[in-house]
């Protein structure tokens, strides 16, 4: 039986077929071990590209670019407006796919600027298990590749690698743009996309981990992990929460029961990443009525058995 480390091996090893590569960078967990193997298999001939838009988080693109710097990448940052789209604005049950297939034209973009054909994206073997996923119908359309994807490597092993290599994002919790937070069929706007953001900055200020803000039209519904869940029901953080979030335009606050979740708010219980759904979701208001670097840092040839050379 192989192992994630064996896996991700070969999947290096593919890697090297390409004369230089391109990839999709978040910064978050899947990506930067995409990052990590083409680093380990091409050197500076694989270049990380963050793709700047309404719906990445001013945080997300720090840890982009520490991430970046501790693998030794070339890291290039791109910027386009999904909100240019109608059809993103929108916010059908296909967001996703408009969504991906303009942030990896943007890929594309970069990549015949810098000569190079091959871009790759984070996509995970259990991003294929099923469920309502349009934007991998994006990746597939444009030929991106996806070598975790190809090698079957999940999420569990990611983690594993990532940790093997040594990368701060090793345990970092998921984070899908900003737009998953709104429910299917209200309108993408950049008011809605800013108060998630500032909400979801202010959870992270106070501690939580795991949690997303919910926008539901004026209604905040706050997930939290449910290993955090307790501090959630604290009535200083309620106090606090409620009028923090009623300053950035919320009319309503809520804490929802069930705790985090991904992907509430989505058709058929996913989104573009890993989000599913409860069938019936239960909500505590908390109003007080209830009626609504350097190359030379970043060395892998103890994780992985070389047979390439790496700077």
């Amino acid at each position: 039986m192989t192992t994630a480390l064996d896996r991700a091996t070969v999947a290096r090893d593919s890697l090297a077929d390409c004369d230089s590569v391109l990839i999709a960078f978040s910064g978050g967990v899947d990506s930067a071990v995409v990052a990590a193997l083409a680093f380990d298999s091409l050197g500076r001939d694989a270049i990380a590209c963050t793709a700047k838009s309404e719906t990445l988080p001013a945080a997300e693109l720090e840890d982009a670019r520490q991430v970046a710097s501790e693998i030794g990448l070339p890291h290039e940052i791109v910027s386009f407006s999904e909100l240019d789209d109608a059809n993103f604005v929108e916010n059908g049950p296909d967001r996703c796919y408009h969504c991906r297939t303009m942030r990896l034209g943007r890929m594309y973009d970069a990549a015949h600027e810098h000569g190079i054909e091959t871009v790759c994206d984070g996509t995970n073997a259990s991003d294929t298990d099923g469920g309502h996923r349009p934007g991998l119908d994006a990746v597939d359309e444009l030929n991106i590749k996806s070598p975790l994807r190809e090698h079957g490597l999940d999420k569990e092993d990611v983690r594993i690698i990532a940790a093997a290599y040594g990368l701060s994002v090793a345990q970092k919790p998921s984070m899908a743009c900003l737009s998953s937070r709104i429910p299917t069929g209200l309108e993408v706007t950049e008011d809605r996309l800013n108060r998630v953001e500032a909400a979801e900055a202010a959870l992270r200020t106070w501690g939580f981990s795991q949690f997303r803000v919910r926008d539901h039209d004026g209604l905040a519904r706050i997930e939290i992990g449910s290993n955090e869940l307790a501090d959630a029901l604290d009535v200083d953080f309620v106090t606090a929460v409620r009028e923090r979030l009623r300053e950035l335009g919320f009319e309503h606050v809520t804490l929802d029961l069930h705790g985090y979740e991904t992907g509430s708010v989505s058709p058929e219980g996913n989104d573009e990443n890993t989000e599913t759904t409860p069938n019936n979701s239960s909500t505590a208001n908390t109003e007080n009525d209830s009626n609504t670097n350097e190359d030379a840092g970043f060395s892998v040839d103890a994780v992985l058995e070389s047979s390439y050379p790496t700077e």
